[in-house]
């Protein structure tokens, strides 16, 4: 199998074993950001957690995204109670489309949340899903277990963890949080709920491992909101334009409000930006005055110093709006060096090249460009490691799983649990397919089952593999040559000179001989084909 999509496991179940514990499957999400799905299964039923998508990295030629293997949930699909999703970011629903053309379960989520995954199910022509809206404090039974929400703090609102409790025991999964005591549009971390089930008693704990490595505490969100104050009212007579995550709800919040308190009307560019924004405003999650806000079309009649712009890109990603921005191919911006661009975002791993290369455009259509490498325009939505020192202190676990981040922030959550006294068999680094078996006494390795990664490219699912990718790789370093010829099948004679087109291959200006002797061989061979009676 290629790089970044892992082998698929084959199965292998102790059916003793499954009737007297808990079994923990994380189905993606391992040793990897992104992909997040984790199966929860005890006798007869099974639930799910998250189910999210990946991009491809730069080795997987063609592929649009990395979907989890779902073959294990397809194949005990009668044991399926029910999703519950954490919050409403890609790598936890954008599977949820593929997934659900195999499963007809319900869907547990927050208002917000489950506004996205509808609007994304609308496009994938799911109609009519079976979603239930839930609420921090509620509690929902499906067969053994009983799941409780819990509100986090994150980069979008309504983010949720979950206590998940079976005759076993009870799993506390944080999902992705940062502890944040004065959010912008959100309540605080309900830290009092996860303290009352350390005392209560949590038999696993599985917790967000991204900020691993990173000392300290990640800044509260209101630190962007000053930062960014300062930047629009140094801007003078220029054109804002900032780069955010589309699903960042807080932080368009703040840039919504900062732009108006300066009297900037405020323009929205590329299809998520505009999606998510909608959304969040018909759900009450976004504020503002609708006259505010003006049509990308209608610039053109506004001042410099009359208008910002929110626009996706801030990845650098191809054909998002900042791209098109950047090189010249926007239909209605043409930056120039009256523009202040600001990139409100930390680059995801994986997307460095691709962020470099924007900004050095940026640079030489003469805007000035901000990132969060020198400006305070960006906070992580994930905990550092004195916010997890701490959930681990509240929540007391028994045993521990680390969980979402690549291997060395999975090692780095260990340290931390190692340096608050927990034992070391008392901790399972998990992997892809790799079951976890919990009793109320014991946490051990329970075998696999199949799991990994499918490729969607276009709109085929799992048809690219390890061959496909070895060609495109191939072709990349190679280039192709492309020739074609029109011939006279009745007669057999060629009617126009074969044409040669190369890419990759040769530059054709300087190497007219070589090609005019690999036209005069295509015609030879053609001349042959036909003299041996061959269409």
């Amino acid at each position: 199998e290629a790089a970044h999509a892992s082998k698929p496991r084959q199965s292998r179940q102790n059916g003793k074993s499954r009737a007297s514990t808990l079994r923990i499957i994380p189905l993606g999400g391992i040793e990897e950001v992104g992909k997040n799905i984790t199966a929860y299964e005890y006798k007869q039923d099974i639930i799910i957690v998250d189910c999210g998508l990946e991009f491809p990295d730069d080795e997987l030629f063609g592929v649009d995204i990395v979907i989890p293997d779902f073959s294990y949930l397809i194949s005990n699909r009668s044991r399926v109670r029910g999703i519950f999703i954490t919050h409403g970011h890609e790598d936890h629903i954008g599977g949820l489309p593929y997934l659900l053309r195999e499963l007809e379960v319900p869907i547990y989520g927050t208002k917000l949340t489950l506004g996205l995954i509808k609007a994304k199910l609308k496009e994938s022509a799911i109609v009519n899903p079976d979603m239930v809206v839930i609420e921090p404090g509620q509690t929902i039974s499906l067969g053994d277990f009983t799941v409780e929400p819990i509100h986090v703090n994150h980069s979008i609102p309504d983010a949720v963890g979950y206590a998940i409790s079976c005759p076993v025991g009870t799993v506390v999964y944080t999902g992705d949080f940062k502890i944040d005591y004065t959010p912008i549009t959100d309540k605080i971390i309900d830290l009092n709920r996860f303290a009352a089930l350390g005392r209560e008693g949590v038999l696993a704990l599985l917790v967000d491992s991204t900020n691993a490595e990173r000392p300290g505490y990640t800044p509260t969100e209101r630190r962007v909101s000053l930062a960014i104050n300062n930047l629009i009212h140094g801007a003078g007579k220029r054109r804002i334009i900032i780069a955010s995550f589309a699903s960042n709800i807080q932080r368009i919040q703040q840039i919504i409000d900062l732009a108006s308190s300066v009297g900037r009307k405020v323009a929205l560019s590329g299809r998520s930006m505009i999606n998510y924004t909608e959304i969040a405003a018909e759900l009450g999650y976004l504020k503002f005055d609708k006259d505010l806000l003006v049509d990308i079309s209608e610039i053109s009649r506004y001042r410099d110093d009359e208008l910002l712009i929110i626009t996706t890109g801030s990845q650098g990603e191809p054909m998002s709006a900042l791209y098109r921005m950047a090189f010249g191919e926007h239909n209605q911006i043409t930056l120039g060096s009256g523009d202040l661009v600001v990139l409100s975002s930390s680059a995801i791993p994986g997307n460095e090249k691709f962020i470099t290369k924007i900004i050095n455009e940026l640079f030489k259509r003469g805007a000035e460009v901000i990132t969060y490498n020198n400006y305070d325009v960006h906070v992580s939505g994930h905990a550092c490691r004195e916010e997890l020192k701490l959930m681990h202190t509240l929540t007391n676990p028994e045993f521990f799983i680390p969980v979402h981040g690549e291997y060395k922030h999975l090692i780095a959550h260990v340290d931390i649990a190692r340096s608050l006294g927990m034992e070391d068999n008392r901790i399972i680094i998990p992997e892809v397919g790799g079951v976890v078996e919990l009793s109320k006494r014991s946490m051990k390795h329970g075998g696999t089952v199949e799991a990994g990664g499918i490729m969607i490219d276009g709109n085929g699912v799992g048809n690219i593999g390890g061959v496909v990718l070895r060609d495109r790789k191939k072709l990349s370093e190679d280039g192709v040559i492309i020739v074609s010829a029109c011939v006279d099948a009745s007669g057999g004679e060629i009617v126009t000179q074969p044409e040669i087109v190369t890419r990759g291959f040769v530059y054709e200006r300087e190497s007219e001989d070589m090609l005019s002797d690999l036209s005069e061989a295509v015609c030879n061979s053609l001349g042959r084909s036909f003299a041996r009676g061959v269409d």
